[in-house]
């Protein structure tokens, strides 16, 4: 395994490069100066001493909202037991702190460095782990494999680009493999991929987002948001990225003729973003209030609501009645983001063309009428006067949207029982879903 052998050296002996790499990144805002040092390997906090430990890695945001079902699951059935829930970015980490129960906690994943991924191992020695995230860490999963613990890749997916680059290095990708207990796949073609580069027990159970439980909110804060819009048109932008918030100022002015004391709200989906989008947004000439300076609400002169914090979508999406889910219109190419967090708490769902992450939710919501694709940024102001003067038609999307939402969470069910051979290695007791 000649490319493996060179990966492990490289980042064994590559340090002062990883180094130079994490203190730009700490520069950048990417990474949390205090706590770096996890990133390391090294543990900010204490392992529990009794019960199981679960180890469940996420890729992002989205993979830790859709994984919170499982994690309660193991825990309400596992009273003596904890969850370590592990992550690389800043975003996913804040949220996981407001959002993990108790017995569960957070740390950042530790770069792939043989040391360091070693020293997290033998600090936490989980008795089994749930990976879902694509990305495949040589150094920790290889560590992982050595060890022989119980490890499922959930919610497995893997692009045509990406399955091209590990056909050229078959070896080191069987090797990787090698390591899960069980390949739990979103598509046949993905679980086409991952049979042809070595790994086993591959089995399609389709994206466990369609399982993921209603965003949480605070019934206080929604109060004051209702009285504060009450009686005006609004509507959401959410998870925007660069462009988008653009989009929606313009969206704005092409309908105030027709809605005067219309509200837009805006939610990045990185709000660090905030000092540059209020800066794209100057040339519009529109009042502005930012939710950041102490939640202000917003008031009667105010055309753009800002909402630059996190874990807020789920108070938003109970408020507005229709949604347009960003990362669909914006300037990085698209890839979309999750509509079901809209649908399953009754917002209507617009969305433009480029979604092409989350086909596999979007193609049936689309064909099914549960949501609404905007081929062009054009479309967008239409299609909301539509809906916003139709409150007939306003309702049937929603209800379509709501109706396709409820009807995915089957896949819970099967995700638990694809687990059970996972827990008898790890000898614990089976989840009931």
């Amino acid at each position: 395994m000649p490319l493996f052998w060179l990966y492990k050296r490289t980042m064994t002996f590559g340090k002062p490069v990883i180094m130079g790499l994490l203190n730009q990144r700490l520069k950048n805002g990417k990474e949390d100066p205090d706590r770096i040092q996890e990133r390391f390997g090294q543990p900010n906090r204490s392992r529990p001493e009794n019960g199981p430990l679960m180890w469940v890695h996420v890729a992002s945001v989205g993979e830790a909202q859709s994984m919170l079902h499982l994690i309660n699951l193991f825990l309400d059935q596992n009273k003596t037991g904890s969850v370590l829930v592990t992550s690389i970015t800043r975003t996913s980490a804040a949220l996981l702190e407001k959002r993990l129960p108790a017995r569960a906690f957070h740390q950042y994943l530790p770069v792939d460095r043989p040391k360091w991924v070693k020293r997290f191992l033998d600090y936490w020695h989980p008795d089994l782990v749930l990976w879902a995230e694509s990305e495949l860490w040589p150094s920790i999963l290889s560590e992982i494999g050595k060890r022989h613990l119980p490890m499922a890749l959930i919610n497995a997916r893997m692009s045509p680009n990406s399955y091209k680059n590990w056909s050229r290095a078959k070896n080191m990708a069987q090797n990787i493999l090698s390591a899960f207990t069980i390949i739990l796949t979103q598509t046949d073609t993905d679980k086409n991929y991952y049979l042809n580069l070595g790994a086993r027990s591959v089995t399609t159970i389709g994206n466990i987002k369609f399982a993921s439980p209603p965003l949480p909110y605070d019934e206080n804060d929604l109060k004051l948001l209702q009285d504060a819009t009450a009686n005006r048109p609004l509507w959401v932008y959410a998870s925007t990225h660069a462009g988008e918030e653009e989009l929606a100022a313009e969206t704005h002015i092409a309908l105030r003729d027709v809605f005067p004391n219309l509200l837009t709200i805006i939610i990045p989906r990185h709000p660090e973003r905030r000092v540059s989008i209020l800066d794209s947004l100057q040339k519009y000439q529109l009042t502005i209030s930012t939710r950041s300076q102490n939640k202000i609400l917003p008031d009667a002169k105010s055309d753009i609501y800002l909402v630059d914090t996190l874990g807020e979508l789920g108070l938003f999406y109970r408020l507005s009645p229709i949604s347009c889910i960003g990362r669909s219109f914006s300037h990085d190419g698209g890839g979309g983001h999750n509509p079901l967090e809209a649908a399953q708490l009754g917002s209507a769902v617009l969305h433009g063309a480029h979604v092409q992450n989350l086909m596999d939710i979007y193609a049936p919501m689309d064909a099914s009428g549960a949501a609404l694709r905007l081929d062009t940024t054009d479309q967008l102001a239409p299609a909301l006067r539509q809906f916003l003067t139709d409150k007939e038609s306003l309702k049937n999307l929603a209800e379509k949207g709501y109706s396709f939402s409820e009807g995915q969470k089957e896949i819970l069910s099967k995700l638990v029982e694809e687990l059970e051979p996972l827990f008898l290695l790890a000898e614990l007791p089976l989840l009931k879903a």
